[in-house]
């Protein structure tokens, strides 16, 4: 049997470990991203693709995005310019960002189980937004969609390790991110290569904060 992990797609083959996955212990983790064992499923044999939904009406489709959207949508964006070499238009985006982020309200339940459950909810709405993009043969939404679950995945997994563990998880421990895709890790030195968008080591930044150097 072999198993993958939802977030960067290492496979655990027992055919080739000493250790069958079931008789893992169950605070093992991913030797590549660093995901939980729970985030692992038994490969599937592929099969059809997914329906395309129809596409709704143009006034269905819009929505009025809050200011803490607005900033991580531009804060994206930025992102995505500086991806594609574009600094003039990357600042832009960062000073639209900070804009929409100062003028946020506090989030009112950003507890932990409330976090947890929101990631939760945004992976579920993953399917439906990568039909449509590859309904419409769109390259780049569809890179996005399979980027942003991966990202949301591996975050859901974290809030999920943080709920058993508490503090005891971040303790030596240092937080970094992936400047391109948004990817997390928690270790000693970041990763040699980014498990999502496999850009090296040097373009992630290391969280500063809560007592960690």
């Amino acid at each position: 049997m072999r198993y993958v992990c939802g977030i960067c797609g290492y496979v655990y083959d027992d055919a080739k470990e000493k250790i069958p996955f079931d008789a893992l212990p169950d605070d093992w983790k991913c030797p590549l991203c660093g995901a939980a064992k729970s985030d692992f499923a038994p490969e599937k044999e592929a099969g059809p693709a997914p329906a395309v939904p129809a596409p709704a009406a143009e006034d269905a489709d819009l929505k009025e995005l809050s200011v803490g959207q607005l900033a991580a949508l531009c804060s994206n964006l930025a992102r995505g310019c500086e991806k594609q070499y574009k600094a003039e238009e990357a600042k832009l985006f960062r000073e639209l960002a900070d804009c929409f982020a100062a003028a946020a309200p506090p989030v009112a339940d950003a507890d932990a189980e409330s976090v947890a459950a929101r990631l939760m909810s945004d992976v579920d709405g993953y399917a439906g937004v990568r039909a449509a993009a590859d309904g419409a043969a769109d390259r780049g939404a569809a890179r996005a969609c399979v980027w942003g679950e991966k990202v949301t995945r591996m975050l859901s997994s974290l809030v999920g390790r943080y709920l058993k563990e508490g503090e005891a998880m971040l303790a030596g421990k240092s937080v970094w991110i992936c400047t391109v895709c948004g990817f997390v890790y928690i270790g000693d030195d970041a990763p040699a290569l980014c498990p999502v968008c496999k850009v090296p080591a040097w373009k992630f930044e290391k969280i500063e904060g809560r007592g960690r150097e």
